[in-house]
């Protein structure tokens, strides 16, 4: 029976969609789904064995279920993964989903417009979310407890199997009889997993690890039954040695009871902790996915009511209470706190928000009373889309795993070919079937490919996991690549290297002036202004004084030049030193020297005048960020060409670079000019990065090599991006380069190990240095070694 129900496939059609494929043990498996997959008319896969998902492109005329029919042939199960919907505006009462006292545990039915068909959502006992992904990680924690148990049987039995064989000196009269014993459990059951997926891919003319694995025991369990049987073995008073290479006994007397028993014990082994390691790269993204809040108290007509947080939408108002987290991403249109962000960004200190500024969902309010207006829910708010992000990475994959794949994928195949010619040259040559048959087991169990199979996507989702904790996104595997290869950064100035708010940052005052009066009045004037260098004055004012601004009176602005106004009875004038010079007022050489420090500073001069007399200089400017220096520095570290980017005006611009340590500036560049910039930059024969957060930014982070937005910006520039750093620090940027280079060096690490385990154990073992159940120990933990070696980018600082 199929997963997607017939609206479900109608609605896919011509669109992407990605699936939880159950049944994959090794990476060959997930190669054959792909393969299959992509003979489909229309259709462009990609499967993760590390991740166990699909993501599917098809085009009209193939529906979802197609898809998930083609899966279920090639003998594997196919879910659609769902996704929460964006929830629109307003919805009428009647397809909200469940009222705010539906009791925990009760379905309700919600209407998708989209889909035409209806959706069951279980409430859970929190009354809030569909329990998708809930059920998808209880399904997988039970699949690793049977995994658990199935292990822990096998081992406790084969071990005496094992030590046993081992030790001639523990084996007693009838011995091999109690090995039968012990071994056949764990042949039979403990490697029932191998044994049904063989037969399931030999139904469809296929062949993978397992049938190596399925294989390679039950020969010599079977071989074991007809020396015990039929041959001397069974024999009361019959000893056994055991050798580290291939064993060159009497063919009748030979049993393999421990290579049977150890191979499925050492390969469950591997499996469970594959598993478990995989579980924990993914951790970060379920973390990820579970930061979000459950429910949320609404404000309807006045009154607060607790509903789950599916059934926000955009416009509602709703209260966050000091400790809670903020349900949705919204602004602030009540109360004032300082908002501890430092789970989604990795920024440590709460950030202090007020009436008008915006918040992000999944935050912890650390303080006051908010009363915050939804303006994202559900999969558009930063959380979701960064989930999506982290998500979309783990699943992609880079060029150098594709070769890996497609070795997986003919590997089996061959290496029955390589134990079956072992086989037959090591009887031509010895004429001894029992080395013969033990080198060939040997070939059949060491040659697993699914350390090759996990070596990419493992690093891959740790590597991004760790990077989403941090507030870098990774979009996708082939970034790593670019990474490496960049050796220029162009950096956007405002926004970037500097806040990109006007802040006020020196003041001159003539003789008897003194500073409190000088920005009393001129912040005064200034703080009935819209202007951006009016509002800066206004609040350096107001910081610097720490008393109220008085109210002015005839106030009026003078356009292009300033203001006017009364203020506590004195005539100001507040502007350019145009509007001074208008006005018939001299100014004082000290002032005008401040005029001109300021402009060689890159700074913008506001002249100050009251009663006929100029009186002050207020220098303002878009003030560089205070990691902005130390930044560049580890920019230059990483062996990357720093340059400045800005439409300013090049005082401006080389103020800000000499202020931060770049050398190469481009001042006064328009926005459509950025692009031309950067080709520039690329025709010389350098590799680019662009770090930038404007709209105007988005073009230039497109032609680049390697995008890199600010999350603080807009949403253009990190649709064009490759990197999107959450946290508006430009130290970030160097963060994400470091973590993307050591993810890309964890792969190749994983790559080596992998390639060169296989091509240094298949001969060991052909040549007959290899017991078969020392095979298996490896092989098992040939995998575990490469997940292992993945798992320390969480370490990443």
């Amino acid at each position: 029976m199929h997963s997607a129900t017939e609206a479900e496939a109608r609605t896919a059609e011509g669109s992407t969609a990605e699936l939880t494929i159950g049944g994959m043990t090794c990476a060959s498996c997930a190669a054959r789904v792909e393969k299959k997959l992509n003979r489909m008319d229309g259709v462009t896969a990609t499967v993760n064995y590390a991740t166990e998902k699909a993501k599917v492109a098809f085009g009209p005329g193939t529906g979802l279920a197609d898809v998930i029919a083609t899966v279920e042939k090639t003998g594997y199960t196919a879910q659609p993964v769902r996704r929460p919907e964006p929830t629109p505006p307003a919805p009428p009462p009647a397809t909200t989903g469940a009222r705010a006292d539906t009791p925990a545990g009760s379905t309700v039915r919600a209407a998708r417009p989209e889909a035409g068909a209806e959706v069951e959502v279980e409430v859970d006992d929190a009354g809030a979310g569909a329990k998708g992904d809930d059920a998808a990680e209880r399904s997988a924690d039970r699949a690793l407890a049977s995994l658990r148990q199935r292990l822990i049987v096998s081992a406790v039995l084969a071990a005496p199997v094992v030590l046993l064989a081992m030790a001639p000196a523990l084996q007693f009269d009838n011995w091999q009889w109690l090995s039968l014993t012990l071994a056949a459990p764990v042949v039979v059951w403990g490697g029932l997993p191998f044994h049904r997926a063989t037969w399931t891919n030999l139904r469809h003319g296929a062949a993978t690890m397992d049938t190596l694995v399925s294989i390679g025991t039950l020969a010599a369990f079977g071989w074991s039954l007809w020396a015990l049987f039929f041959g001397d073995a069974g024999m009361t008073g019959m000893r056994h040695g055991f050798d580290f290479t291939v064993s060159r006994a009497g063919d009748s007397s030979t049993i393999y009871l421990e290579v049977a028993a150890g191979v499925v014990t050492f390969i469950l082994l591997g499996r469970y902790l594959e598993a478990r390691s995989k579980r924990k790269a993914g951790s970060a993204l379920r973390a990820l996915m579970h930061l979000g809040a459950r429910d949320v108290s609404v404000l309807r007509d006045g009154t607060e009511v607790r509903v789950p947080v599916a059934r926000l939408t955009v416009g509602d108002r709703f209260v966050v209470r000091p400790g809670e987290k903020i349900a949705t991403d919204g602004t602030v249109v009540e109360g004032a706190s300082a908002v501890d962000a430092s789970m989604l960004t990795g920024e440590s200190v709460p950030a202090e928000v007020g009436v008008g500024d915006s918040v992000t969902g999944a935050t912890v309010n650390a303080s006051g009373r908010l009363v915050v207006e939804a303006t994202r829910v559900g999969s558009d708010t930063q959380l979701a889309r960064m989930a999506k992000l982290v998500e979309d990475a783990q699943n992609g994959k880079a060029e150098v795993q594709r070769l890996a794949d497609r070795i997986s994928a003919v590997f089996v195949p061959v290496v029955l070919v390589i134990a079956l010619a072992t086989l037959i040259v090591w009887l031509l040559v010895t004429d001894d079937m029992a080395a013969a048959f033990t080198a060939a087991v040997a070939v059949l169990i060491i040659a697993c490919p699914c350390a090759l199979g996990l070596a990419t996507p493992t690093a891959l989702m740790v590597g991004t996991g760790r990077g989403a904790q941090l507030g870098i996104l990774i979009k996708g595997p082939e970034v790593l690549e670019t990474t490496r290869r960049v050796d220029t950064i162009v950096l956007d100035k405002t926004g970037t290297v500097t806040t990109g708010r006007m802040t006020l940052l020196d003041i001159h005052t003539a003789e008897g002036t003194t500073e409190t009066d000088a920005l009393r009045l001129a912040g005064a004037l200034e703080h009935s202004s819209e202007h951006p260098i009016a509002r800066a004055v206004a609040a350096g004012a107001t910081e610097r004084t720490g008393a109220p601004l008085p109210t002015p009176e005839d106030f009026a602005n003078i356009a292009g030049l300033g203001v006017r106004g009364t203020v506590d009875g004195h005539r100001v004038l507040v502007g350019r030193p145009q509007l001074l010079a208008d006005a018939g007022i001299d100014v004082p050489d000290a002032l005008s020297g401040a005029v001109a420090d300021a402009a060689a500073k890159g700074r913008t001069a506001v002249m100050v005048a009251w009663d006929g007399q100029a009186r002050g200089v207020l220098a303002v400017a878009d003030k560089v960020k205070e990691s902005s220096a130390e930044a560049v520095a580890e920019l230059r570290a990483l062996g990357l060409h720093p340059v400045l980017l800005t439409g300013d005006n090049r005082a401006v611009a080389d103020a800000v670079a000499r202020a931060v340590g770049i050398d190469e500036v481009h001042a006064e560049v328009l926005p459509e000019e950025k692009v031309h910039v950067i080709e520039r930059l690329r025709a010389r024969g350098r590799s680019v990065a662009m770090v930038g957060d404007g709209v105007n930014d988005a073009a230039a982070l497109a032609t680049a090599d390697l995008g890199l937005a600010m999350g603080t910006g807009t949403d253009a520039a990190i649709e064009a991006s490759d990197l999107t750093l959450v946290r508006g620090d430009l130290k970030v940027a160097a963060d994400a380069i470091r973590l993307s280079r050591r993810t890309l060096t964890t792969i190749r690490g994983n790559l080596f190990w992998a390639f060169g385990y296989n091509v240094a154990a298949l001969p060991l073992a052909a040549f007959g240095l290899l017991n078969p159940m020392i095979a298996g120990a490896a092989m098992a933990f040939s995998s575990v070694f490469v997940v292992t070696n993945s798992l320390r980018l969480r370490a990443f600082t």
